[in-house]
């Protein structure tokens, strides 16, 4: 265990520049010595590889050993990041994450990790890394909205389905 976190969960983000940013991030702070372990998270959503296939193959490449790498490829949105990167840290003791995402993305996804009941602070990414600058902003419009509906879906109990998935969820492994 290194700096008071179990491990560093980067988030999937499709395909582009998020993802390798995510990724270029969450291995400085892995070399930096913040955790000891990666959690790379992110299924496949009408492509191949996964995203976390991808975010693996970027982690070797910046120098992470395999055997410090964990793959989450069933993922294909925030809430399950956090159910399945929940299981995999219950498996192995672990209590404490960084969470790896933009700057936009991070409130609601340490909302869910935190609901969940994991130890989760935040590591933004700050890096554009070529993206026009109206679609960082937009990822701000579009996750605060997306932040109010998971409230209210949450706290509401208003999804019914949603609450039957979380619970088989839990129940498996």
């Amino acid at each position: 265990m290194a700096a008071g976190h179990d491990v560093i969960v980067i988030l999937g983000a499709g395909l582009g520049p998020a993802l390798r940013r995510r990724v270029a991030h969450g291995t400085r702070l892995f070399h930096a010595g913040r955790a000891g372990h990666l959690i790379v998270t992110g299924g496949a959503i009408g492509t191949r590889p996964t995203e976390a296939e991808a975010m693996r193959a970027l982690a070797l490449r910046h120098g992470v050993p395999e055997e410090r790498i964990i793959v989450e490829d069933k993922a294909t949105h925030t809430l399950e990041n956090a159910l399945y990167t929940a299981r995999i840290m219950e498996d192995r003791g672990w209590a404490r994450a960084l969470v790896v995402s933009d700057p936009f993305h991070l409130p609601r996804a340490l909302f869910l990790f935190r609901r969940l009941g994991i130890a989760a602070s935040g590591a933004a990414v700050r890096e554009r890394c070529g993206e026009p600058r109206w679609r960082w902003y937009g990822g701000y419009v579009r996750e605060a909205g997306a932040f109010a509906t998971t409230v209210l879906r949450l706290l509401g109990r208003r999804d019914k389905r949603r609450d039957k998935r979380i619970a088989q969820t839990k129940g498996q492994g």
